[in-house]
């Protein structure tokens, strides 16, 4: 049994996929960017997400799109910290905070959260991995090249494959030596991050090269731009090329999926799962 363990909730993976709900309280996110900046329409998309089946719902205050610009710490706790404490006190289940900043990662623990979405994987501030370990958090570990403001600049690796696999397999060892434990840690290789179409396609394709590490493996193609090179369509048109690389990535050896539609790729995991292991 696969197990991923955030605090006291434990996800048994050989059950059910996890679908996290993205909350973006940021007014330049490529796809909601603007749109749940005030508490109520906040405190509304978590009421749907939660109603639609979310598992856990990842709170952001910095966007990571591509060309992003650096938010301040002070900025993000601004924007975050007041909804990351309403959430966890009304909502029975786990948030996890979408930063790659020591300082907030920390207020954010104390505020409630049970989860921490490092896209540096530790590269930028391995603190993070002593602040999950002391709240028994979760931690999840993402690979980029680069960073949000330069790294669509550079695409090319000679192994994509081997190249992420040993980032990932590199900071998870830095937060297995700073104490989390492996069960609270899960893995995403970064579709959308330093990757070309062709990359992004790659790693979708072979995500089981990833689950040799050890941690359950997360996916998040939620809206990204691959799917509207690949169908020629606009950000508001590409739930359909969401689930399809959903299921794929599920098929694949996937369980964890970043989400902003919860309800439709509920619905679609949920029955794949199922043809899977029926």
């Amino acid at each position: 049994m696969q197990i991923f363990r955030v605090k006291n909730k434990k996800f048994e993976l050989d059950k059910k996929p996890v679908l996290m709900g993205i909350l973006n309280v940021t007014p330049d996110s490529f796809s909601d960017g603007n749109n749940f900046l005030s508490m109520d329409k906040a405190l509304r998309q978590v009421e749907k997400m939660v109603f639609d089946g979310a598992d856990i719902i990842d709170i952001g205050g910095e966007s990571s799109r591509p060309g992003a610009a650096i938010v301040s710490t002070a900025e993000e706790l601004d924007r975050i910290a007041e909804i990351v404490k309403i959430v966890h006190e009304r909502f029975d289940l786990p948030i996890s905070v979408d930063t790659y900043k020591g300082v907030v990662a920390k207020e954010t623990l104390s505020l409630g959260a049970a989860m921490i979405n490092d896209i540096f994987g530790l590269s930028k501030s391995p603190e993070i991995a002593d602040f999950t370990a002391e709240a028994e958090a979760g931690l999840c570990l993402m690979h980029m090249r680069g960073n949000p403001g330069n790294m669509q600049n550079n695409t090319d690796y000679a192994d994509i494959l081997d190249e992420v696999s040993g980032f990932l397999e590199s900071s998870l060892a830095i937060a297995i030596k700073r104490g989390v434990d492996k069960e609270c840690i899960c893995l995403d290789p970064g579709i959308g991050f330093g990757k070309s179409v062709a990359g992004n396609l790659r790693i979708l394709n072979n995500v089981e090269n990833f689950k040799s590490l050890g941690c359950p493996i997360l996916i998040g193609t939620s809206r990204k731009s691959f799917i509207g090179n690949i169908l020629n369509n606009e950000v508001a048109d590409r739930l359909a090329g969401t689930i399809a690389s959903n299921v794929i990535a599920l098929e694949r050896g996937a369980r964890i999926f970043r989400v902003h539609d919860v309800k439709e790729n509920r619905e679609a995991l949920d029955l794949v799962f199922q043809i899977i292991n029926g």
